[in-house]
C-alpha cells in the first residue's frame, strides 16, 4: 500500500521529515518497506525562473529569431536568442538557465548551454509549455500573468512540490489503515496532536427526486447510502488530482472516475459512479444474482454470477458485482451528464468469497473484504460529491440516500490494568494507558479500581477483545522501549522441559554452520501430494487448485524448492524447514511440527585440484547423527524406513515411536516433483525430538596412557544381517575394553555364495589402566568370534 506523505499531511500537523516518519510508522506497527521521491513533474522544474523580457529586436542574422534581454533578478539581464513568434517585450515568462536541464512533456531531456545562435550570445532559454512538461502547446512561449514575480522559482510559482511516498506492508488486521486517514490516526495518536478531516460543510443536498433504492439482501449489505450529481462534465482531470494518484501509482482515468479513486484512497471507504440515465426504471435493487444470470464487466470478459453474488441491479439488469467489480453498461463515459454515486458497507465475507470465485482483485474488494468503515458511508459520499462538484462542474441535485436498518454496534469489553502490564511485562502508568486508548479514537465509558469499560469504533474491526486493546497499546508505547529481561539459557537441556523455540534457534544455527539454507514453504498444497486423501484437511474456499489441502508432510515442500532452484542453475543444495503437517482424525484436527533436512547435488563446487562427488545416504546420515549428538538424545533403535517415500533408508525409534527418517527418496515422487538426480531426506518428530532431549552431564576425564590395539575380521553373512546387529553383539560381548566397533568393507559379488554378503570390520580395544597383552586380545577376538557364530550364522574368512 501506498501512502503520500504531502496527503498525509492534509490530516496531520506535523514537522517530522519523511525520514523520521518513516521510522515512526515501523514502529507503531506499519512497517515502511521503501521510501521514494516522486515529482509530480520530471525534473521538478528545477533552475527555472520567472523572468520579465525588457528588450525584443529582431536578430539580424535570421528572419524568425528575436534578440532579448531578459530580467530574472539577477544583477545583470539575460541575453537570450528567441525563436517564439509570440515573444514581446513586457511579458512574464520562465526562463531556462544556463546548466538547467529541461524534461519536455514528449521526447528526450536537454541540457542548456551558452552558446552562439547565428553569431548573438544565448544564456538560456524562453520557454514554452510543452518544453518543460506543462503541456502540450507548442504554438509559442508561455506568457505569465503580468503581476508574475521576477526572479521567483518557477517550482513555486506553479506549486510544484517533490512528494514522498511510503510503500507500507499492510498486514492482514490492519484494515483500518488501509487509506491516508487510517495511518493519519495512528500517527497522530503516536504522536499526541490530533489528526482532522476534509472540510464537507459546503455540501447541501439538491431538491430533487432521489432514485428509488431497494436492498433485498440486508445481511450482505448493511448499509446502502447514494446521492445524484447533474450537470456534470466528464473530462480531464485537474493537475492536482491527477498528481495525487499518480504519485501512489493509481492512474487517471477522468474526473469522475478520479474523485472515487481518490476518495477510496484518502478515507478508505470505496465508492462507485453510474451514468444515472443508463438506470433503467430510475431503480437500484440490491439483490443476489439469479440461477445462471450472466453480466459483463468492465473488463468486457462475461461471467456467469452465483446465487451468493451480491449485485447492484437497475429495474431490469446487473450494473455492477458488489464491491468487487462495475459493469461494462453502465460506467461513466464522456457522454454522461447525470452520476449516480453509490456509498456502501458490505459485509466482507460476501465481498471474498465473491472475489475469490471469478478471481477479482481490485482496490475496492481489498478494503472490503478485510472491513470497512460503517459510520464513514455518508461522509465519503459527500466528500466526493462535493470534488466531482468542483471538477466538472456539477451540482449535488437530490438528497443522500441512506439505508441502514441495523445499525453496526461498537465492540464494548472491560480492559484491566493489571492484564496490561502482564502481557507487556512492564508497568506501564495508568495515565500512559488512558491516553494511548483515547488517542487511538476509542472511548472509555467507564473506569474502576483496575478495569475500563471501552468503547471500540466499528472500522477497528480487529480490536474486539482485551488483548486487542493491549496490542494497539504496546504498538503505540513502542516495543522498542520494552525491556528485555529473561535472560536466554545457553545451554540446551538445562531444565527437564527445554525451551522448544531456543533448541529450535540452536538447531537452525547449527544446520547453517553447517552449510545448510532454511526455507519457509506454504502450508498449503494440492490434492496430488497427500498420503491419505480421507485423512487430507480440505480448503472450503482455496485460492487455486494447487493450494487446496493443508500438507500431511513436508517432503513434497522440499522437493518444490529443489525443483526451483535447479531450474535456476542452483544444483547443490543442503535445505532445512520447520514446518507443521495436519491431518483430519476422527476425533478432530492433528497438528504436529516436523524438521525436515534435504541435501542435492555435489558435496562440494567443482575445484581444479580434485573431483567432486556426488552426495550419498552417509552424508544425510551424518547430519542427523550430528543433531541428535547435539541434542544428547541416546538409547535410539534402528528400524526399518517407514512408508513409501523412500528407496531405501533407515529410521531411529524410541519406546516403539519413529524419532527421525532418513534415506534417498523414491525415484518416483522425485519425478513426480520435476527434480533431478537423486535426493536424500530426512524427516524428524519435533515433538517427538523435544520429549527425548536429556540434559547433558559435564564428565570429564584424562587421556589415556596405555596404547589403544586394533583387530580386523572379516565375516561372511546373510544379506540380512546388519552392521547394527553386529555392532551390538560386539558390544555386549565385550562392554568394558571395547571402545569402538567399524566397518570398514563391504562385498556383494559372484565369489560368494548366494544370499551372502561379506563384512570386515574394525575392533579398537583399549584398557585405561594397563597395557592389554596378546593373550586377553586373543580371548576377547575368540568370544567375538563365537557370538556372531552363534547369533548370526557368521563364517571367519581368511
Amino acid at each position: 500500500m501506498k501512502i503520500s506523505y504531502n496527503w498525509l499531511k492534509d490530516f496531520i500537523q506535523t514537522d517530522r521529515t519523511p525520514e523520521e516518519l518513516s521510522g515512526i510508522l515501523t514502529d507503531i506497527g506499519l512497517e515502511v518497506e521503501s521510501l521514494e521521491t516522486v515529482q509530480s513533474l520530471p525534473g521538478g522544474l528545477e533552475g527555472l525562473v520567472i523572468g520579465e523580457v525588457k528588450t525584443c529586436a529582431q536578430h539580424p542574422n535570421a528572419d524568425r529569431l528575436k534578440v532579448t534581454t531578459v530580467d530574472i533578478g539577477a544583477a545583470l539581464p539575460l541575453p537570450i536568442v528567441c525563436g517564439a513568434p509570440n515573444v514581446a517585450a513586457g511579458q512574464r515568462v520562465v526562463v531556462a538557465t544556463v546548466g538547467t536541464t529541461v524534461y519536455p512533456t514528449s521526447g528526450e531531456a536537454f541540457k542548456i548551454n551558452k552558446s552562439k545562435i547565428r553569431g548573438e550570445v544565448s544564456e538560456g532559454m524562453i520557454c514554452a509549455e510543452d518544453e518543460i512538461g506543462l503541456g502540450t502547446s507548442h504554438d509559442g512561449i508561455l506568457v505569465l500573468a503580468a503581476d508574475a514575480p521576477i526572479g521567483m522559482a518557477a517550482k513555486d510559482y506553479f506549486g510544484v512540490h517533490d512528494d514522498y511516498v511510503f510503500e507500507i506492508g499492510l498486514t492482514p488486521n490492519r484494515a483500518d489503515a488501509a487509506s491516508h486517514l487510517g495511518v493519519a490516526r495512528d500517527v497522530a495518536a503516536y504522536l499526541r496532536n490530533g489528526y482532522h478531516l476534509p472540510d464537507i460543510l459546503a455540501f447541501t443536498p439538491g431538491s430533487g427526486e432521489a432514485l428509488s433504492v431497494s436492498v433485498e439482501d440486508a445481511d450482505a449489505c448493511p448499509r446502502y447510502s447514494s446521492v445524484t450529481i447533474s450537470g456534470v462534465q466528464v473530462g480531464e482531470s485537474p493537475r492536482w488530482l491527477k498528481d495525487r494518484l499518480t504519485a501512489i501509482g493509481v492512474r487517471p482515468i477522468n474526473n469522475v472516475v478520479d474523485v472515487t479513486n481518490y476518495v477510496l484512497h484518502e478515507l478508505g471507504q470505496p465508492l462507485h459512479a453510474f451514468d444515472a440515465s443508463k438506470l433503467s426504471g430510475s431503480k437500484v435493487v440490491v439483490r443476489a444474482a439469479r440461477p445462471g444470470e450472466s453480466f459483463v464487466t468492465l473488463d468486457g470478459v462475461e461471467r456467469t454470477l452465483n446465487e451468493a453474488d451480491l449485485m447492484i441491479c437497475d429495474a431490469e439488469n446487473p450494473l455492477c458485482i458488489a464491491g468487487v467489480f462495475g459493469g461494462i453498461h453502465s460506467g461513466v463515459t464522456d457522454k454522461t451528464t447525470e452520476v449516480f454515486l453509490e456509498s456502501a458497507y458490505f459485509h466482507p465475507v460476501s465481498v471474498r468469497k465473491t472475489s475469490k470465485r471469478h478471481g477479482l482483485k481490485t482496490d475496492a474488494s481489498f478494503r472490503f473484504e478485510r472491513g470497512t468503515d460503517p459510520n464513514i458511508t455518508v461522509f465519503a459520499l459527500k466528500r466526493a460529491a462535493l470534488l466531482i462538484a468542483e471538477v466538472s462542474g456539477g451540482y449535488v441535485s437530490t438528497a443522500i440516500s441512506d439505508h441502514y436498518p441495523k445499525p453496526i454496534p461498537p465492540f464494548t469489553f472491560d480492559v484491566r490494568y493489571t492484564a496490561v502490564q502482564r502481557l507487556i511485562g512492564e508497568a506501564i502508568p495508568e495515565t500512559e494507558i488512558k491516553a494511548i486508548i483515547e488517542a487511538l479514537g476509542i472511548t472509555i465509558l467507564s473506569e474502576t479500581d483496575d478495569v475500563l469499560n471501552v468503547q471500540v469504533p466499528p472500522y477497528k474491526v480487529d480490536v474486539s477483545r482485551e488483548v486487542d486493546i493491549i496490542e494497539e497499546v504496546l504498538r503505540i508505547y513502542g516495543y522498542n522501549r520494552i525491556e528485555i529481561k529473561r535472560q536466554i539459557k545457553a545451554s540446551l537441556n538445562t531444565s527437564p522441559k527445554p525451551d522448544k523455540e531456543v533448541v529450535q534457534n540452536q538447531l537452525a544455527d547449527l544446520l547453517v554452520g553447517n552449510g545448510f539454507r532454511e526455507i519457509l514453504s506454504n502450508s498449503l498444497t494440492k490434492m496430488d501430494y497427500m498420503d491419505d486423501a480421507d485423512s487430507a484437511v480440505r480448503i472450503l474456499n482455496p485460492l487455486s487448485a494447487d493450494l487446496e489441502v493443508m500438507r500431511q508432510n513436508l517432503m513434497f515442500s522440499v522437493l518444490d524448492a529443489i525443483a526451483y532452484n535447479q531450474k535456476r542453475k542452483q544444483t547443490d543444495l543442503k535445505l532445512f524447514e520447520f514446518g507443521y503437517t495436519y491431518h483430519l482424525q476422527p476425533e478432530g484436527y492433528l497438528e504436529t511440527q516436523h524438521l525436515a533436512l534435504a541435501i542435492a547435488g555435489k558435496q562440494w563446487p567443482q575445484q581444479w585440484n580434485q573431483a567432486s562427488k556426488a552426495v550419498s545416504f552417509y552424508h544425510i546420515k551424518a547430519a542427523v547423527d550430528a543433531l541428535l549428538r547435539r541434542l544428547n538424545i541416546t538409547g535410539l533403535r534402528d528400524a526399518d524406513v517407514p512408508g513409501s517415500h523412500y528407496q531405501y533408508g533407515l529410521a531411529y525409534e524410541r519406546a516403539g515411536k519413529t524419532l527421525v527418517s532418513f534415506g534417498a527418496v523414491n525415484p518416483a515422487l522425485v519425478k513426480k516433483t520435476d527434480v533431478d538426480g537423486e535426493i536424500f531426506y530426512a524427516d524428524f518428530d519435533w515433538e517427538l525430538v523435544l520429549k527425548a532431549i536429556r540434559k547433558n552431564k559435564i564428565t570429564y576425564q584424562e587421556v589415556p596412557k596405555f596404547p589403544a590395539v586394533r583387530r580386523d575380521l572379516s565375516l561372511l553373512i546373510d544379506e540380512n544381517v546388519t552392521f547394527a546387529k553386529l555392532r551390538e553383539i560386539a558390544e555386549r560381548s565385550e562392554r568394558k575394553l571395547l571402545k569402538r566397533v567399524n566397518v570398514f568393507d563391504v562385498y556383494k559379488g559372484d565369489r560368494l555364495p548366494e544370499g551372502k554378503k561379506s563384512y570386515a570390520l574394525q575392533f579398537v580395544l583399549q584398557d585405561e589402566e594397563k597395557t592389554l597383552n596378546d593373550k586377553q586380545i586373543d580371548a576377547i577376538v575368540k568370544k567375538l568370534i563365537y557370538n556372531f557364530e552363534k547369533e548370526t550364522g557368521a563364517e571367519v574368512r581368511s
